[in-house]
């Protein structure tokens, strides 16, 4: 996809510190850690949002998640806990429509949501 950030990851247009790669996904750390370990799981097909996920993709989506326990597991997370994060539209927070994972631990993490000012009655 033309100026996707993340395609661009992929294609090697734009440096990433890889976790883990393989012919489907990409792992690489986040530019902006929220968390001692935050890594962005990947698919390298594009796609855009959760909502944009077809039937053909169900299967690479429980393949990502196989992908999430593996690098929890290299990045010694799976045993104190970790969290896996998919934002989905401006809502939530989403940044780069690309369908991304989140996953984030190596500390006691706080809330899992907070709404913005923007949102208060």
């Amino acid at each position: 996809m033309e100026n996707c950030l993340f395609c661009s990851i992929v294609e090697g247009k734009i440096p990433s510190k890889k976790v883990y790669e393989d012919d489907k996904f990409l792992v690489f750390h986040d530019i902006q850690p929220a968390a001692p370990v935050h890594v962005l799981i990947i698919p390298k097909k594009h796609i855009a949002t959760m909502n944009d996920v077809g039937s053909e993709d169900y299967a690479m989506i429980g393949e990502l998640h196989r992908v999430a326990q593996q690098v929890a597991k290299e990045l010694g997370v799976t045993e104190t806990g970790y969290r896996l994060i998919n934002n989905c539209g401006p809502d939530s927070g989403q940044a780069v429509y690309h369908i991304h994972y989140h996953l984030l631990g190596g500390a006691k993490l706080g809330a899992l949501a907070q709404t913005s000012d923007s949102h208060a009655n």
